[in-house]
């Protein structure tokens, strides 16, 4: 490792951060290594002291850790509420910040965290590592170019984040109001509203419809299923739920030029061979549709690094002034709108309108931490494995 590395620090040793952790200390990520831990917990520092030796610079405080000189940038890896505020210290402090997702809980605490990255010379980061991979990649590059035309409807379904009991029930702050601000939308699908909105942009309105505590014991959404309206005309339907076995994971884009499939790791174009409006307006016929082309649309294998290991190296590659990041923190907080429409537009049984009100949907999550009585009885669970949950 050259002497310019970026030595980063992890604040939060969950599952994730204990990920990312071994992966730095292991020479996985160009241009960066493992500078320093952080975690509350007692045994979650003897955990790394055993992963890592003695020597690593170990911290029972975030802010003993920003105050250390051990490191030069830190990845956020705490449940969700603490990001804001450790992300804002952090960039205070002179350091450069990776935020795990999501950005927060709402958005009008994000507005202030991105302010101070606006004002900041440090690099600010956000871990959407599904933006590294080639698929998806592909298919922005062929909305972008125009290949499609214009984009007339989607559909997005995925259902295939499955979650147990006992999931749930591994940690205390894990599906409450209180400690995580929500569930599948907050925990498991800020990755595919990323997607959504890096792809199609955001709506101008929507109506969703949350059903909460549908299939686990837990007080926050685990099913939802929401309509868009775009300001083109477009539509657009998302559905997901952390329910259902063995689920699925495909986005169908009906377009001017025929439809798109991106589902079992292939992309499928069917092209029609005269754009649909064209033909609509000028065929003589009556039922017959126009000619299409079944295309397999070529996606390079995502190779080398994984996909965190990809958002890490570009953090840190991004700091030594070579290279570019894969998402900037500030454009965390577009996903978080839409998570925060759908779960007001179902507590109100209503549209949300873009940009949307983030007083009342503050107003509505903090009643909500206020006045929860859920009781959560918290599970030891063996370790999780991580590769299978993205």
């Amino acid at each position: 490792m050259s002497e310019d590395a970026v030595k980063i620090g992890i604040i939060g040793l969950g599952n994730m951060g204990m990920c990312h952790a071994k992966s730095l200390f292991n020479k996985k990520v160009d241009g960066a290594v493992l500078g320093a831990v952080a975690d509350s917990n007692p045994e979650k520092l003897k955990e790394a002291a055993t992963n890592f030796g003695s020597d690593l610079p170990v911290f029972d405080t975030a802010e003993a850790l920003f105050g250390s000189g051990k490191i030069d940038a830190v990845i956020v890896a705490t449940p969700h509420p603490c990001h804001v505020e450790l992300v804002i210290k952090g960039l205070e402090k002179g350091l450069h910040m990776l935020c795990e997702k999501p950005a927060g809980v709402y958005t009008a605490e994000v507005e202030k965290m991105n302010a101070a990255a606006d004002k900041s010379d440090c690099v600010f980061a956000i871990m959407f590592n599904q933006r590294t991979l080639n698929m998806h990649k592909k298919l922005k590059s062929l909305i972008e170019s125009g290949e499609l035309g214009e984009i007339r409807r989607f559909c997005y379904t995925i259902t295939d984040w499955f979650r147990t009991q006992r999931y749930y029930d591994s940690g205390g702050w894990r599906a409450t109001w209180r400690g995580e601000g929500g569930g599948v939308l907050l925990n498991q699908c800020p990755h595919n509203l990323d997607l959504m909105q890096w792809w199609f942009g955001l709506p101008k309105r929507l109506r969703s419809f949350c059903a909460f505590g549908k299939y686990h014991n837990i007080e926050v959404e685990d099913d939802v299923t929401t309509y868009m309206e775009f300001e083109n005309g477009s539509t657009g339907l998302l559905i997901t739920t952390t329910g259902e076995a063995p689920g699925s994971n495909r986005l169908e884009i009906a377009c001017d030029r025929g439809k798109l499939v991106m589902e079992g790791g292939k992309l499928t174009f069917t092209r029609a061979v005269v754009p649909v409006a064209e033909y609509c307006k000028t065929t003589p016929e009556t039922f017959t549709p126009p000619e299409t082309w079944v295309c397999d649309i070529p996606v390079s294998a995502d190779s080398g690094a994984s996909q965190h290991e990809k958002i890490m190296a570009a953090f840190a590659a991004k700091i030594r002034g070579k290279g570019e990041l894969v998402a900037k923190g500030q454009e965390g907080i577009r996903s978080l709108m839409l998570s925060n429409a759908m779960m007001l537009s179902s507590w109100t049984d209503g549209w949300v309108d873009f940009p949307i009100d983030a007083t009342a949907f503050e107003k509505e999550i903090k009643a909500r931490i206020a006045t929860s009585k859920f009781e959560k009885v918290v599970v030891e669970a063996k370790a999780a494995d991580m590769s299978k949950t993205f």
